[in-house]
């Protein structure tokens, strides 16, 4: 469905010139969730605009939903949905209004478009306030209606960039369901997320971006194995150096990295690796504040490839 290589794009300014994307290549298959990872300014809405036709590429070559991106974007145009951080709806209309005319404005007769309108009221479950304007709406309600306005046309594809930024917990769960069954009824998603675990458990696959290029893509579960072992989490009341020096060193550490708050640790069994680092820090006096054992994550999987948390980088919107 999204087929890119070397995809490339640059922003100039008077003193410099600023590669967002260097050479990005994807592989998004039909009717799966593909997620998108990565820290503002990494390039992963500079790369969703560019697919998404909302900008144009300096160099490479794309395929999306089966047209050439660079010489036939109004065709890809047609063939897509695309659905904002920001959202589109207006106060003052209601979203049966919005949805019949956005279906109008992509060739719908009257009829068919008011057909639509109220499918997907239906489909996204809107009846309950689908004849009230917008402005009334709850933000788990007009988000709802923000990508119901980006599917009314029936697209092989669709974009949704941050969908569930700024969502409560249960409306956030309701929008997995409504991409669980866009996935369902053969539509393929590409979905630019902060949550972590939002992509695990909505992604068929996943592609983390940094820096303008791809360090990492597959299934959430083949990423995560490629860290082995478990990962230990100390918080230090004493001194990081001296517990880091203390511990890299150690046979069953593979990596020990700084956090903020003390040391992560990569080991092959938590288990077993635990009693011997306190022993270790204990017999130093280095005094220890918390302790967690894990299973590698998707941020894990993020670290060891960018060098730092995806949960700690800003979520501002300002990403390119």
């Amino acid at each position: 469905m999204i087929e890119t290589r070397g995809l490339r794009k640059s922003f100039r300014s008077r003193k410099r010139s600023v590669e967002a994307v260097r050479g990005v290549d994807l592989a998004v298959d039909a009717g799966e969730v593909f997620g998108f990872l990565g820290p503002n300014g990494a390039g992963k809405t500079t790369t969703l605009r560019m697919l998404a036709t909302l900008m144009t590429p300096d160099g490479g070559e794309a395929t999306v939903a089966g047209v050439d991106l660079r010489k036939s974007p109004g065709e890809v145009r047609r063939r897509i949905g695309y659905v904002a951080q920001g959202g589109g709806t207006w106060d003052e209309v209601t979203a049966r209004e919005e949805l019949i005319h956005q279906a109008r404005l992509y060739g719908c007769n009257p009829a068919t478009a008011r057909e639509r309108a109220a499918a997907a009221i239906q489909a996204f479950q809107l009846d309950g306030f689908a004849d009230r304007r917008c402005g009334t709406y709850s933000g788990g309600q007009r988000r709802r209606v923000d990508v119901a306005l980006g599917v009314i046309h029936q697209p092989k594809l669709v974009f949704l960039d941050e969908p569930t930024t700024g969502l409560d917990p249960q409306s956030r769960a309701h929008m997995w369901d409504e991409i669980g069954r866009l996935r369902d009824e053969g539509m393929t998603v590409f979905i630019t997320t902060h949550y972590l675990e939002e992509a695990d458990a909505l992604c068929d696959r996943v592609a983390i971006i940094d820096h303008g290029e791809i360090v990492a893509q597959g299934t959430p579960t083949e990423l995560k194995r490629e860290i082995a072992g478990d990962v230990v989490t100390l918080g230090i009341d004493g001194s990081a150096p001296q517990a880091l020096a203390l511990l890299e060193g150690e046979e069953y550490v593979h990596t020990v990295e700084k956090t903020d708050a003390g040391l992560r640790l990569y080991v092959d069994v938590g288990a077993t690796a635990l009693p011997q680092m306190l022993r270790t820090l204990d017999g130093a006096g280095v005094l220890l504040s918390s302790i967690e054992l894990h299973r590698p994550s998707l941020d894990d999987v993020f670290l060891a490839k960018t060098g730092r948390s995806l949960r700690d980088t800003p979520t501002d919107g300002g990403d390119r």
